[in-house]
């Protein structure tokens, strides 16, 4: 059945989009491998999701290297970066107040799943719940993705360990028939049999 044209859109529905950005995710990183391993290629890809998580993927080495050889490489056709200063204490506030206020809603996120707690959850504070519960489905499924394939690469190791055995005895198996066939004397044919002082025909 031939496959519908996929309109290159924004897909509406978030579980929709999650799966799609899933699989998605996983062809390109799949498609990366094998570019790398058929043209001897050094490939980096990032890919940061809606929700800010970061996937990546270094084909020879690691991330920092690529991105060092990257910027080696394009040194000299970019001019130099003037350096930013930017106020460190204030952002270090900031990530501090942030994480204790996700942390929070995590907590209370997680009594209220359970019913350990008697306060109603916020509209705002249940999309934080929401977003992070679609960030760490994404991840599960990733996870289980790649335990199945290592799974499916074992049992395709033992199934061409199997198949040599099943040669091997296979060869064995026909060398000893045709060793038995062809190198015995039949038992119909005529031999002389010694017994001590003489030999007798049978």
């Amino acid at each position: 059945m031939a496959r519908g044209k996929v309109q290159m859109k924004r897909i509406e529905n978030p579980v929709h989009r999650q799966v799609t950005f899933c699989k998605r995710r996983a062809g390109l990183l799949k498609k990366a491998k094998e570019l790398s391993v058929l043209c001897d290629a050094e490939i980096g890809v990032v890919i940061f999701s809606a929700h800010g998580k970061l996937y990546e993927l270094a084909t020879k080495g690691n991330m920092p290297g690529i991105v060092e050889r990257y910027m080696k490489s394009t040194r000299g056709a970019q001019a130099p970066e003037q350096p930013k200063e930017t106020p460190q204490p204030l952002d270090a506030k900031e990530e501090i107040s942030m994480l204790k206020q996700e942390i929070d809603v995590l907590q209370k996120g997680i009594r209220y799943m359970f019913g350990g707690g008697a306060a109603e959850m916020t509209l705002d504070e249940l999309l934080v719940l929401e977003k992070y519960l679609e960030m760490w489905i994404c991840q599960i499924r990733s996870n289980k993705m790649e335990i199945m394939l290592k799974e499916i690469q074992l049992l395709r190791n033992k199934e061409g360990i199997l198949q040599a055995a099943n040669q091997y005895l296979q060869d064995k198996v026909e060398e000893n028939f045709e060793v038995t066939n062809f190198g015995s004397t039949p038992t119909y044919m005529p031999y002389p049999l010694t017994i001590q002082n003489g030999i007798f025909q049978f």
